[in-house]
Formats: C-alpha cells, structure tokens, sequence
C-alpha cells in the first residue's frame, strides 16, 4: 500500500489530506444530522404542555433550553411570543434560518472535496504523463521501467482522486437533502406550537 501511495508522487499528499477531511466531515454530519439529535421527539410536547400550563409566564421553560434545531427554535417562539405577531414570527423564522444555517455546516467543504478531487488526481495524470515524454525523449522507447513510473503515477493519482470525489459527492448529496427534510419538518413543528400559543 505504501509503495502505491510513494508511485502517486507528491500530489497523493493534499489527496490523502482531503480523504481525511472527508471522512471526518461525513461522520460529524452523521452524527449531528440523526433526527433525534435536531427533532427531538418530547421537546414540542414539553413545549405544549408549558404553554397550556403556563401561559402567562414570562419564563423560557427549562425543558426547552437545550442545544438541539428544535429546541433553539421552541425557546425563541415562547421567549418572543408577548411580541407584536409579525415581530414574534419574524423572531422565529430568523432563528429557524440560524439553525438551517447550522444545519449545512461542513457541507460547502466536502462538495468542495468532491469536486476538487478529481482535478487534483487530473493534475497528477498530467505530471505523470510530462515524466513519460521526459524519459522518452531523454532514454527513448526502449527503457519500459522508468515509462512505467511516470504511467503508474498517472494511474494511480487519477484513481485515488476519482476514489474520493464519488463518495463525497454521494454524501453532500444525501446530506443536502436530509438538511431541506429536516428544515421542512422543523418548521412543521414550530408552526404548530405557534398555532399551539395563538389558541391559548
């Protein structure tokens, strides 16, 4: 494996910086996108429940003051909600484009992975190919073994680039729509907690 890596030449350096990259990208957004991490399931129960219970208190209820999507958003609507209704609403959606917001972290990175990658394994391709026609022109046709290195180099670099750019892609893809799911089903939430609020 080490010898492949050494035959990429020097351009398998930022490729194996960005698989790592990569690879961590994807496992902090697994774990932060799970659905019970941003929507949790008892947090606009608790909310509702508050709100019957507690209608006149103008404290943010403690269940509520968490770290999840959801949460942030639930706070905001029962903080702000003694608020003229069009500066409680607005209140809310710029809090729910902050989450969103939150949401995508990462995500521009690893479709930048994706797409550089494979212009990173293009360019190694390219410097392979320049050392084939430099031992070509300086030994000529007849020493296969220098050809050979210049070839693997090429090879390798574009496979390894190609290697990394597809999962990537296929990631930022699934994430991208698993953040507009997410982001649908979070304003779901807080306009029944709204509607919730108003009927009180």
């Amino acid at each position: 494996m080490w010898d492949v890596i050494v035959a990429g030449g020097w351009v398998m350096i930022p490729l194996g910086l960005c698989s790592v990259l990569a690879l961590a990208i994807v496992l902090e957004r697994a774990h932060a996108l799970a659905r019970h991490r941003v929507l949790p399931d008892e947090a606009l129960s608790r909310a509702q429940q508050w709100i019957s219970n507690r209608a006149d208190d103008t404290r943010v209820p403690e269940p509520l003051m968490d770290d999840s999507p959801l949460g942030q958003v639930l706070t905001v609507a029962i903080d702000k909600r003694h608020l003229g209704e069009q500066a409680w609403r607005s209140a809310v959606e710029d809090k729910g484009r902050e989450v969103v917001h939150g949401l995508e972290r990462y995500l521009n990175t690893l479709g930048t992975i994706a797409g550089a990658t494979p212009l990173l394994g293009l360019l190694g391709t390219v410097i392979g190919m320049i050392k084939v026609f430099q031992t070509l022109q300086l030994e000529g046709a007849g020493q296969a073994q220098l050809l050979a290195g210049g070839i693997s180099e090429a090879l390798i670099t574009t496979a390894t680039g190609l290697g990394i750019a597809i999962p990537s892609y296929f990631f930022y893809r699934y994430f991208k729509a698993r953040v507009v799911g997410l982001s649908l089903m979070l304003e779901r939430v807080s306009q029944q907690l709204i509607e919730d609020i108003q009927a009180q």
